[in-house]
């Protein structure tokens, strides 16, 4: 499956999930801001995401939760270093690279993007035995 086949099919994926139009759905779009998601959208995201691509997704695993809460790794409202290094590593997926420049704990939403769905996919997709 190319990354074309899959983005097509993650874009059907949030239009079921979260009623939008398939115009709306871009590679940047970020999943709450852009697209309406709320935190009970995610669980049904992850629901269709298994169904439309035959996989098990599990618990935590494409949305994780906890650094941005956790004490250790927030200080001042910012996620530190060590945070972000622990979220880096719970999300494969994602690229940190703005969120770096200005890693506020309320911007981790932000991070979730329709291509961040995209390299979950691609890599759990590269992952699984043929």
């Amino acid at each position: 499956m190319t990354r074309d086949d899959i983005f097509v099919k993650i874009v059907e994926v949030l239009e079921d999930a979260l009623g939008v139009d398939e115009d709306e759905v871009t590679p940047t779009a970020v999943l709450t801001k852009d697209l309406g998601a709320e935190s009970i959208d995610f669980l049904d995201i992850t629901f269709k995401v298994e169904q439309a691509f035959g996989f098990k997704i599990p618990q935590g695993d494409l949305f994780p939760d906890g650094a941005a809460q956790d004490p250790d790794y927030v200080v001042d409202g910012k996620i530190t270093t060590k945070g972000i290094e622990e979220m880096k590593s719970k999300m494969p997926h994602v690229d940190f690279t703005e969120f770096e420049k200005d890693p506020n704990v309320g911007d981790v939403q932000n991070i979730f993007t329709v291509d961040v769905l995209v390299n979950y996919v691609e890599r759990k997709l590269a992952a699984t035995p043929a």
